[in-house]
């Protein structure tokens, strides 16, 4: 059955009907193909409709995008500072998402999205304990910092579990490591590094469960296959 598209916008959480009609000024929402303009209408059952190139996605569809967040975003929604926000870089998806877990202002890397409650909160949830890899270039002896990254470590008075480092590479004044944790406290990694006497001067993260960044580029995104999500949350 037709419907505005300003309905279907919305009621495929993409945006409120207000800004979808914005959206359709814009020339950013298409029919089959073609550019709509304000008052056209389209069946979701049998009309191809995409914003931003996208496809719409089916009501009650989950779905879930990786992001490679560049630095100097930060993993809000919407930020009271002004900053740009990792959620901006993924508004063409064709539906309201967030973001699942964080990357801090100065890291980049794996970022996911969805707008799966359920699957969110099983993902983060302790108990789920999904591997979680990073890169990380330091400066400062690689030597003596191994054992204590590697050792019983606390952070703000609890312990932490276990972490997995490996030197990818040494240089005069430090070296490139990969870390590798399954727990996610506040800035861990680079609270980590300082414990062991380095500076980080970069943080990737590269890897998430089973998902790897790849050769992503930063600022871009792409959609799970439903057999990544079902990996990602078994």
């Amino acid at each position: 059955m037709k419907e505005r598209l300003q309905k279907l916008l919305s009621a495929a959480g993409v945006c409120s009907r207000r800004a979808a009609e914005e959206y359709i000024a814009a020339g950013r929402v298409r029919v089959n193909g073609v550019v709509a303009h304000i008052g056209d209408g389209a069946d979701p059952e049998l009309d191809t409709i995409t914003v931003d190139g996208q496809p719409l996605p089916r009501r009650g569809e989950t779905v879930w995008l990786l992001l490679h967040k560049p630095r100097g975003y930060v993993t809000t929604l919407s930020d009271e500072k002004g900053r740009k926000t990792a959620a901006q870089l993924v508004e063409g998806c064709g539906v309201r998402v967030w973001p699942v877990g964080r990357l801090d202002l100065n890291s980049e890397g794996l970022l996911l999205f969805t707008n799966d409650g359920a699957g969110t909160d099983r993902l983060l949830h302790p108990s789920h304990e999904v591997e979680k890899e990073y890169e990380v270039a330091v400066t400062g002896d690689l030597s003596r910092a191994l054992p204590v990254l590697t050792g019983p470590l606390e952070l703000d008075g609890r312990p932490l579990a276990p972490a997995r480092v490996d030197i990818l590479r040494r240089d005069g004044q430090g070296g490139l490591l990969s870390v590798t944790i399954h727990e996610g406290r506040n800035r861990q990694v680079r609270r980590m590094c300082a414990l062991a006497g380095l500076k980080v001067k970069a943080l990737k993260r590269v890897r998430e469960g089973p998902l790897t960044l790849g050769d992503l580029p930063v600022g871009k995104w792409r959609r799970l296959t439903e057999e990544e999500v079902a990996a990602l949350l078994q």
